[in-house]
């Protein structure tokens, strides 16, 4: 990768959306996980596709709509243990293995997603 080029030019905005797509269709797998999303997922779809736009480097539309995502902050109200995270975490690299890119996208990505999945713990 081109350390000139983000993550999100590399991709495009489409690819981000697949993942995002696939992640929500992986979370329906996990009973434990799916019930801390509301039935309706299009609105969580949505602000994690603009919430990865921003943070890999794409327009700011969430920073703009949301305000700073303090993500740890804003998912204090549900229980995240070892157990949560490593469900949440399944979801997310399998839908980045499910999109074609570039393998230092892909790391990146993995290395991203590690970091905030334990950043989230709060059990």
């Amino acid at each position: 990768m081109n350390s000139t080029v983000s993550i999100y030019e590399s991709l495009g905005e489409e690819k981000i959306k697949l993942i995002v797509r696939y992640f929500y269709e992986n979370v329906a797998d996990f009973k434990e996980l799916r019930k801390l999303y509301p039935e309706d997922l299009a609105p969580a779809e949505e602000r994690l596709f603009l919430f990865l736009i921003h943070v890999f480097g794409g327009p700011h539309t969430y920073l703009e709509q949301r305000g700073h995502p303090m993500l740890r902050k804003r998912h204090f109200q549900w229980p995240i243990d070892g157990d949560m995270r490593n469900s949440w975490l399944n979801c997310m690299l399998s839908a980045i293995e499910k999109v074609e890119m570039d393998t230092e996208i892909k790391d990146a990505l993995q290395g991203y997603f590690v970091k905030v999945a334990n950043h989230m713990i709060n059990q």
